[in-house]
């Protein structure tokens, strides 16, 4: 039985409710840090945006991001697939005049046929079908993706293997998928960067927040090599991972 005091607290510090998408109890103390990324996907969204009419946010999560790109164009729409995240989405974004859609299955969205001059996406699945489908004659596409080996170093310290189903997902398949399905890649870039974690309890709470990492993950299941990666913190003073993210825009 581990009886490591501070291993201990920070592991059973997890009274903070994680919602939206959200991880400021982790980032902005410090906590957790990620290498800035050679691309803004701001900074590339917002020239776009305001030739847009229609928009859409996928997988808003709370609105988090969305939110931030104001002023934004006369018709907004957001969808978001997790139940617990749609009344978070709702309140910060119905003020703005987003209409928030909650959805069940990626390629059937209850949305419109050829209506959106700009779609967006960060980090959430998508059927290049369906974004095709709903995007307008003018429409782009612009979606930043989380990779398939995206912190792989977490799953191989924890001894479980990557979801073979997503481990392939990398910027040549997401480039070709949208070329195969009628849209001209214009732009596309892909970076592996670190991504630190100074404490055990961040680490958890990373795990709790983005249960797809390690699937069915609990405290007490990996008591173990959780506790031997809050002693390589001790040692290192971090625990580091690779970050694995990418970038496109399509253009129909």
């Amino acid at each position: 039985m581990i009886k490591d005091a501070e291993f201990l607290n920070f592991i059973q510090d997890l009274d903070h409710h994680f919602t939206g998408w959200d991880f400021s109890r982790i980032t902005a103390s410090g906590r957790m840090q990620s290498h800035a990324l050679p691309w803004s996907l701001g900074s590339v969204v917002l020239p776009l945006l305001r030739n847009a009419a229609t928009m859409l946010d996928m997988g808003t999560g709370g609105g988090e991001f969305l939110s931030s790109l104001q002023p934004l164009p006369k018709t907004v729409y957001a969808t978001e697939g997790y139940k617990p995240n749609v009344q978070v989405a709702k309140q910060r974004l119905e003020p703005l005049g987003v209409n928030v859609v909650y959805f069940e299955e990626d390629t059937s969205l209850p949305l419109m046929d050829h209506y959106f001059d700009l779609i967006i996406n960060q980090h959430e699945s998508y059927s290049a079908a369906e974004v095709k489908r709903i995007l307008n004659d003018r429409g782009v596409f612009v979606t930043q993706q989380s990779g398939g080996t995206d912190c792989y170093g977490i799953n191989e310290s924890l001894g479980v293997p990557l979801n073979e189903e997503f481990a392939h997902w990398n910027l040549a398949i997401a480039a070709q998928e949208l070329q195969d399905h009628g849209f001209k890649v214009t732009f596309s870039r892909e970076d592996f960067s670190p991504q630190r974690f100074y404490d055990i309890g961040a680490l958890v709470y990373y795990l709790i927040a983005i249960p797809w990492q390690v699937p069915d993950f609990t405290v007490e299941r990996f008591i173990e090599p959780l506790y031997h990666i809050h002693q390589m913190i001790r040692t290192e003073g971090y625990f580091e991972v690779q970050q694995h993210r990418f970038i496109l825009i399509g253009e129909v």
